[in-house]
């Protein structure tokens, strides 16, 4: 069942609600002209109106039982705020250019994850487009874009949204991130949106005045679920699989990220998120299109990515949070909060060869068993990557890696990331090694949701008891310290970490050895008192072979690899990638003294030469 203002052409435009509890209710236009429509109830808890004289532009509230006035819970825009009138949107004056548009494949993605509000001086969709060229040259071709998702005020990570229909208006509003995504296309770039199907935001969310879209039967860091699974659930489960087509059909998006999908809960003999996957899917399929579904879940469960012959959920892919943690433990040695679990190379390769590290082994920051076996799942199904919003913006300074480590590590971390037999996320700035940081910011009208948000953002630090003045979430500085400076890539250190993270990706696409995510053609071992970690891949004749060295010395070994004439083709300790200068040979053999500068990777080829 569609829902929300749906404008069919010439004037005509239908109404459409859920809202099974109310007696009565009517379409209020505040504007071009005040007029009240009265709507006529469908069955199963849905109210519809059809209207002449109503186009595009047009500003409606939904009057509830004869009385209360409220903006529409599918509305696609709202122009005036969270708390004003909803707008009629005319979906099909899009002059789209992207017909033989057919999408990217998701085993071939680079994605970059960006924030609108900071990736430019700007802050719109519009300032992004100059920038696109820019990211398809460095070997993106994959963005994703934080919620865009109405919320309150013009600051916000997107995760507070509470129209998940709408486009935030001062990001450029729907024809905005239109125009984006038609310019992605064109360049060769696919958009992949985050959505948050787990919670809404606090303020200007009216939704429960309607409906019963929240359940007390569980309860989420964000307060009572989304009702996926209790009485009366069938309507929220249309509003939210209607809205990852809404994105599909309208937006011509090609993937959605689905927000901490730990925290959707449904005991029903159908998931919900199985039963978006097959509609999803099946309307990915009709419009000849590749789309895909990517969750964020912490669970470390691959009946997310399974299907439902195997009892899973048919997710496309999901994050594995796990290598990332792993990386930055080597790197930084920190082991507060999450941490603790992490921090030895043997973690690390096993997230090479399995994708997630705890596959049912007790984790002491839980306490508790965690995790299920991935190895058998191709590694295009997991996501991984260095750092994130999350990742950075829920530390006190908001301090990316670049911050953390040195030099020659933010190269080695890169190599880590790009050698991977999984999809890789490069956060925003990182491929030039940003160092403003990544803050958490709000931008409420609720004197006491502000403060409570203060507070809560203070718990969430506790648990890593890191010091460094705390930045308040309301102030607009803390938006302004979070922006990126994108003239620092063409500048020394940035310039050439920028150049190491394109001749990276370069190989990645060209040699077949690292083309190929299958986890079974693939060989992981380490020395562990060294924190030498060595990668072996191939496929057919093509073979490549990593040495990475997370030791902050230099270190010399014997080389145990198989028996071929192995022809260096990337050493990040050579001069040209500033490195302190080369220790390895340019060919080397098996059992073979070797020594590796510290915090240094090496690749080796043999086979199909590039």
């Amino acid at each position: 069942m569609k829902i929300g203002s749906n404008y069919l052409g010439n004037g005509c435009c239908t109404f459409t609600l859920w809202a099974p509890f109310l007696r009565e209710v009517a379409v209020q236009i505040v504007s071009p002209q005040k007029r009240l429509i009265p709507m006529e109830p469908q069955g199963k808890g849905y109210w519809k109106a059809k209207s002449q004289d109503i186009y595009p532009g047009t500003l409606y509230f939904y009057q509830l039982n004869g009385d209360i006035l409220r903006p529409d819970p599918a509305s696609e825009s709202q122009p005036h705020g969270v708390h004003q009138a909803s707008e009629v949107i005319n979906h099909s004056k899009m002059n789209w250019n992207d017909a033989g548009w057919l999408g990217v494949p998701l085993e071939s993605m680079i994605i970059y994850e960006l924030h609108v509000g900071t990736f430019t001086p700007e802050g719109t969709f519009a300032a992004i487009i100059p920038r696109l060229s820019e990211l398809y040259e460095l070997g993106v071709n994959a963005i994703e874009i934080m919620p865009v998702a109405q919320f309150p005020g013009d600051r916000n990570w997107g995760y507070d949204g509470v129209y998940p229909y709408a486009v935030q208006t001062s990001y450029g509003g729907p024809e905005g991130f239109k125009q984006l995504i038609d310019a992605a296309h064109q360049q060769g770039i696919a958009i992949i949106l985050d959505v948050v199907y787990n919670h809404f935001g606090p303020e200007g969310n009216y939704t429960s005045e309607y409906a019963p879209y929240f359940t007390e039967t569980y309860n989420t860091p964000w307060g009572s679920a989304i009702n996926y699974d209790d009485a009366h659930s069938d309507g929220v489960r249309n509003y939210f699989i209607e809205n990852a087509l809404h994105w599909l059909q309208n937006y011509h998006i090609d993937a959605l990220r689905l927000d901490a999908i730990h925290a959707i809960y449904d005991l029903g003999a159908k998931h919900i998120l199985q039963e978006m996957a097959e509609e999803f899917a099946a309307v990915g399929n009709y419009l000849g299109r590749q789309v895909y579904l990517i969750a964020e879940s912490d669970l470390n469960d691959v009946r997310v990515i399974r299907n439902s012959q195997q009892g899973g959920y048919g997710i496309d892919a999901q994050w594995s949070d796990d290598f990332h943690h792993c990386i930055h433990a080597l790197l930084t040695k920190e082991q507060r909060g999450y941490y603790r679990d992490f921090g030895t190379s043997e973690q690390l390769v096993k997230a090479y060869q399995e994708s997630f590290v705890y596959s049912w082994q007790y984790s002491f920051f839980r306490q508790r068993n965690h995790g299920s076996d991935a190895s058998h799942d191709s590694g295009d199904k997991f996501v991984v990557c260095l750092q994130n919003h999350d990742q950075i913006g829920n530390r006190v300074l908001g301090e990316r890696l670049s911050n953390l480590v040195s030099f020659a590590a933010l190269k080695l971390a890169a190599g880590a990331l790009l050698l991977t037999p999984n999809i890789p996320l490069i956060f925003m700035g990182e491929e030039y090694g940003e160092e403003s940081p990544f803050l958490y910011f709000v931008n409420h009208t609720d004197p006491d949701l502000v403060e409570a948000v203060r507070k809560g953002r203070k718990k969430e630090f506790a648990a890593f008891h890191l010091e460094g003045e705390y930045l308040d979430p309301q102030n607009p500085d803390t938006l302004l310290k979070s922006k990126l400076h994108w003239e620092k890539r063409q500048e020394g250190k940035h310039k050439v970490l920028r150049k190491f993270y394109q001749q990276l990706i370069k190989l990645r696409r060209t040699i077949p050895a690292l083309k190929n995510l299958s986890k079974q053609n693939l060989n992981a071992y380490c020395l562990e008192q060294d924190k030498l970690i060595f990668l072996h891949r191939w496929s057919d004749h093509s073979q490549v072979f990593c040495l990475m060295n997370f030791n902050d010395q230099d270190v010399s070994f014997t080389a145990t690899l198989p028996e071929e004439n192995w022809q260096k083709i990337l050493d990040s300790a050579d001069a040209k990638w500033m490195g302190s200068g080369v220790t390895l040979p340019a060919n080397i053999l098996s059992q073979q003294v070797l020594t590796i500068n510290a915090h240094s990777l090496a690749v080796y080829q043999t086979g199909i030469t590039i």
